[in-house]
């Protein structure tokens, strides 16, 4: 008996389901695999790094990362997770930390607040808080309230709050870094941060700040990471700039909120955001995170007394600016690229009004 061939066994498969098998090199067929799979177009610029490299580079990496322009580490990293049988592996991977803030209320709280709430549907977060203390004898802060009331909708009228909030979210729309055109200039784009320290069971908040273009970089250890807080430094950065500060760049953080935007817009100041969950949109401050948690904290200066600390910054800071050659500028000092040719002390203001 003749055997059936591949159309008359299968009379309504007219094509390939797998396309890339019509391919006679086995790169070509990768290529196509890649499509086929809706790879991005990150990874697909990557598989063509891996093809170049075993053909016309003749498994040369560094003739590779000439050729396509990356940095030798870049191209060592996803030579690494590359395989044939799983082109996948060159897609970004999630940056989201392996560590990320717990819950903070307890059960106990939760259902306390919903006993409250229910009891009294009309009463604001603020008013349940004195209610929940006078109640229980233990304090509660008034955005736990706020969280159980968000989580089991305990509104008087669910729909028109659920409408409020959304018109609420859509005219706050945030100004996204990635939109800014930033220019190499001093002043022009300012990144704040913060980072959240525990010494000796105390919890502080280190705010830190780096000109994009110079490098120039400012610090303040503050007890609290309040709004009120965050404003207070950008008004002081604004006085150490001279007044030449245009943009400001934050993450999503509650501290740069509230108090912080409105000390913005009295200075006249663009506030931009980073993307939520995307830490490399703030990268150089983070290496200035890296940098100061390095060079300065762990040096002995972990103290939790902010006049005492803010003195020594004040210090390290000083030595960081004007003497510490910077790679990223070609090994010069941040005070040089921001004042080629000073003509005063660039460490002060020139301002003579307070």
């Amino acid at each position: 008996m003749k055997p059936a061939t591949i159309r008359e066994a299968h009379p309504y498969r007219l094509v390939s389901t797998r396309p890339w098998l019509r391919y006679a090199s086995k790169w070509d067929r990768l290529r196509a695999l890649a499509k086929t799979l809706g790879l991005s177009r990150e990874a697909r610029n990557r598989l063509e790094w891996m093809l170049w490299y075993t053909t016309a580079g003749q498994k040369n990496a560094r003739a590779t990362c000439r050729h396509f322009g990356i940095p030798p580490k870049t191209f060592y990293v996803w030579h690494k997770r590359f395989s044939e049988t799983h082109l996948r592996s060159l897609e970004d991977r999630s940056h989201r930390p392996h560590r990320v803030r717990s819950r903070m209320i307890t059960a106990e709280e939760e259902q306390r607040v919903i006993a409250l709430r229910k009891a009294h549907l009309a009463y604001s977060k603020l008013k349940l808080a004195v209610l929940y203390r006078q109640r229980h004898g233990v304090p509660i802060s008034s955005w736990k309230i706020q969280k159980v009331i968000e989580g089991r909708q305990l509104y008087p009228n669910p729909v028109k709050a659920a409408r409020t909030a959304a018109k609420r979210k859509r005219a706050q729309a945030k100004k996204r870094i990635t939109e800014l055109d930033a220019k190499p200039r001093t002043g022009f784009l300012l990144s704040l941060d913060t980072i959240v320290v525990t010494w000796w069971g105390q919890r502080r908040y280190l705010l830190t700040a780096i000109d994009r273009f110079s490098r120039l970089a400012f610090a303040r250890l503050y007890t609290t990471g309040s709004s009120v807080n965050a404003a207070d430094f950008l008004r002081r950065l604004h006085t150490l700039l001279d007044g030449q500060l245009v943009h400001v760049h934050t993450d999503n953080g509650s501290e740069f909120h509230k108090r912080f935007e409105e000390a913005a817009q009295r200075l006249a100041l663009t506030h931009w955001w980073s993307r939520t969950h995307t830490p490399k949109d703030n990268a150089v401050l983070e290496r200035f995170n890296r940098t100061i948690q390095e060079e300065f904290i762990a040096q002995g200066n972990a103290i939790a007394d902010p006049v005492s600390f803010n003195r020594k910054l004040a210090t390290w800071l000083e030595e960081y600016n004007f003497h510490r050659p910077h790679q990223a500028l070609g090994y010069r000092t941040p005070i040089t690229v921001a004042c080629p040719d000073p003509k005063v002390l660039p460490i002060y203001s020139s301002r003579t009004v307070s």
